[in-house]
């Protein structure tokens, strides 16, 4: 006989699947959130680590302080104390030459002579003509003297009396013109010898025996230089000029004489700067009586300028090339970059001098890249430890 289910177990069999499709239902809900929750923590965590690298790593390194009492080195150009280019003052042609490259002349002292028919030849045609006008001048001052005479019998008129002397007036202007011509030729025809303006050494000869001259035009025929003395020439920069008076004492080295100095004495400054390239031009003295330099050398002029501070010094590979000014990066205490303006001195190839806009404790980045800006973020490398020193036996 059928019996009818109980309704106790039925209400059993729903309770149970009730919690089984909520527990599964939890389940999900809890595989849904921790997909959720490890999927943000991981972007959370991408997103600090992309942050965490987006920061550059920087190396830096502080200003390294110069010395007060450093030299000041500029290039300089060495010129004789003394120097002319002889040209011939008539035409002609070269008879002889006595001095050649390297001679050393004293004032006055001949250094070559010439032919001069042309002038020659005028020089006898004026001295004839000045022969002619004092015997014009001889009969019309003879005449002249006669004529007075008579007139103070009134045996001539006055008027006779007056041409007369106009006319031993005119033969007397004539003789004195004709004098200055002998003369201006006379000098002319001096010319022929060329004589040394100075005591010093002949430094070219550009002319040979027979070679045609003319009267201040084409190439010199010597260069004479003085070289007792020799003045160097030296292009001081606007931020020293002030310090570079009269009465400096420097030193000068050449290259082919290593190790040796030669001191030397500003004596004037040119006291106005070049507009184009602001350096005041300084001429020094430096005695060469024993003839050990030459003219036309370089020479490298080492001035003990006196500085009121003591400056900085920077490497080259810290400094940014902007449209402005020159620059520096520095970090600040909070890693943050900070572009400051500075002003350079003295060039030392790997390093340079800083005047102004820096100070002895900023931490300044190496190397910085163009991109860098004020306010940027930095990750600063820190240096390797120093190595230890094995323990002492």
């Amino acid at each position: 006989m059928y019996a009818p289910p109980d309704p106790s177990i039925r209400d059993a069999s729903a309770r149970g699947a009730r919690r089984f499709w909520l527990a599964a239902l939890v389940i999900a809900l809890s595989l849904a959130a921790w997909g959720i929750v490890s999927r943000v923590s991981g972007r959370a965590a991408l997103a600090m680590a992309t942050a965490e690298h987006a920061i550059p790593t920087v190396t830096t390194i502080k200003p390294m302080p110069g010395s007060a009492a450093e030299q000041l080195v500029l290039p300089g150009s060495v010129q004789p104390y003394n120097e002319a280019l002889i040209f011939a003052r008539t035409n002609g042609y070269v008879r002889n030459w006595y001095t050649d490259i390297g001679t050393r002349v004293k004032k006055g002292q001949l250094l070559a002579e010439s032919d001069t028919p042309e002038v020659d030849q005028q020089l006898r045609q004026a001295r004839a003509d000045l022969g002619t006008a004092q015997a014009n001048f001889d009969l019309a001052h003879t005449t002249n003297q006669r004529w007075q005479g008579l007139l103070v019998t009134n045996a001539v008129s006055r008027q006779s009396a007056d041409s007369a002397a106009g006319d031993a007036s005119a033969k007397k202007a004539a003789l004195a013109s004709a004098e200055a011509n002998v003369a201006r030729l006379s000098d002319i025809e001096s010319f022929k010898r060329v004589l040394a303006p100075f005591d010093g050494v002949v430094t070219s000869r550009n002319t040979d025996i027979g070679a045609l001259i003319n009267a201040g035009q084409g190439t010199a025929l010597f260069r004479v230089a003085d070289t007792g003395k020799l003045r160097i020439y030296v292009l001081v920069p606007q931020l020293y000029a002030a310090d570079t008076i009269p009465g400096l004492d420097a030193d000068l080295t050449f290259p082919e004489r290593s190790g040796k100095t030669y001191p030397a004495r500003v004596v004037r400054t040119a006291n106005a700067l070049d507009p184009t390239s602001r350096t005041l031009q300084v001429e020094l003295l430096v005695d060469n009586s024993s003839g050990e330099l030459f003219p036309g050398a370089y020479t490298q002029v080492h001035f003990k300028l006196p500085r009121g501070a003591e400056s900085l010094r920077v490497p080259a590979n810290t400094l940014l090339f902007r449209s402005t000014d020159l620059q520096v990066a520095v970090v600040g205490a909070d890693h943050r970059v900070t572009l400051k303006n500075i002003t350079t001195g003295r060039d030392f190839g790997t390093s340079l001098e800083v005047l102004t806009g820096l100070a002895p404790g900023d931490d300044i980045i190496v190397n910085p890249s163009d991109s860098m800006a004020t306010g940027t973020l930095v990750r600063v490398l820190q240096p390797p430890p120093p190595p230890k020193s094995p323990p002492q036996q």
